[in-house]
């Protein structure tokens, strides 16, 4: 269980006594930060870092993929301003339209200098000014911890609120390595500090990978165990233009789902090679689960709602579980509630 923290304490321990600065050794922190189009949200992101009270340095590594709204001048902003802690990577041609899904693998991993690697793309932010000095602390003292995580608020890109978090459990605990491959619920990116050892040599399942957060907790879970810090300490921003997310739902929904299914699917499999099927029966679990989730989101309910796939079905929110029912057994009632929210807006 998390203790509970003085804030006045931690202060004075870790600024007045200290005195480090990130610049003033080795990191042993390299934060690594993908932007693309994020002029509205990277400043958050960038001071988000900044402001971490911590005992010990770090380098932040920000990657542009060639940003066509002024997200690189302020990257070179922040970079002028604290040029002991910053290295920029700014594009000049679009890498992920030439197949680069992996940006970080490419691009920041091979350069970061730290023992830990802190993860947070540009639309997405860190509230506590505590995080990163919570969590490696835990890995310092836990050498078979490979994966440090916590639970985030969710905001929309218009800046409000919501009651949602992205909180994968009710405690802070150990995550065994079977529950880190299959899971019920996603772990916020900006949350993940795990071991740069992990990513010195990335396997396929992470390089052919449509998404670069999933790999690399399999990664973990093929090395050590996690830990769960049961406290809000980042934001995670849906509906930003240009989101993998937002981008994935445009065109034909279902091919993309299907594809997406497939390309995961070969990824779990890769995996499950790689760990030479020590986990082989979990693997299956989450590739199934992957499977229920995108006829879920495709709306095939005659699928959705059969009994072989009840666990499944169990594992959605009671809210989603309503909207399915209501919409699979009275579409007429669903569509005129969708309309009136539509109406709303």
């Amino acid at each position: 269980m998390e203790k509970r923290l003085n804030r006045k304490r931690l202060n004075k321990k870790y600024l007045n006594k200290n005195k480090l600065t990130p610049e003033t050794c080795a990191p042993l922190v390299s934060i690594c930060c993908l932007t693309y189009n994020h002029k509205d949200f990277i400043r958050d992101a960038l001071d988000g870092f900044l402001k971490q009270k911590v005992n010990f340095s770090y380098e932040i590594l920000v990657y542009d993929d060639a940003s066509t709204d002024g997200t690189a001048d302020i990257i070179r902003e922040y970079a002028e301003r604290y040029p002991q802690v910053f290295r920029p990577f700014l594009q000049t041609e679009n890498q992920y339209s030439q197949g680069v899904t992996n940006p970080s693998g490419a691009f920041n991993f091979p350069r970061a200098k730290g023992k830990y690697i802190a993860m947070c793309e540009g639309d997405d932010y860190w509230t506590d000014p505590y995080k990163l000095q919570m969590q490696v602390e835990y890995l310092e003292s836990h050498p078979g911890c490979s994966l440090c995580i916590h639970s985030a608020r969710i905001v929309t890109v218009d800046g409000s609120r919501s009651d949602k978090q992205v909180r994968p459990y009710r405690e802070s605990r150990v995550i065994l390595p079977e529950e880190i491959i299959d899971k019920r619920s996603g772990y916020a990116t900006a949350s993940l500090v795990f071991p740069a050892r992990l990513v010195k040599i990335l396997p396929s399942y992470y390089t052919d990978c449509p998404v670069g957060d999933i790999p690399l907790q399999l990664m973990a879970a093929a090395e050590g165990y996690g830990y769960y810090l049961d406290r809000d300490m980042s934001v995670y921003r849906v509906g930003v233009s240009g989101s993998w997310t937002v981008q994935s739902k445009t065109g034909d929904y279902a091919a993309k789902q299907q594809r997406y299914y497939e390309q995961m699917k070969e990824s779990y499999q890769a995996f499950d090679q790689a760990t030479d099927r020590r986990f082989h029966q979990v693997v299956k679990s989450a590739v199934r689960r992957l499977w229920f989730l995108t006829k879920v989101n495709t709306r095939q309910y005659d699928v959705v709602l059969d009994r072989k796939y009840r666990r499944y079905y169990q594992e959605l929110t009671g809210r989603t579980r309503f909207y399915i029912q209501m919409e699979a057994r009275m579409p007429w009632l669903y569509k005129l509630l969708a309309e009136i929210a539509r109406r709303v807006r």
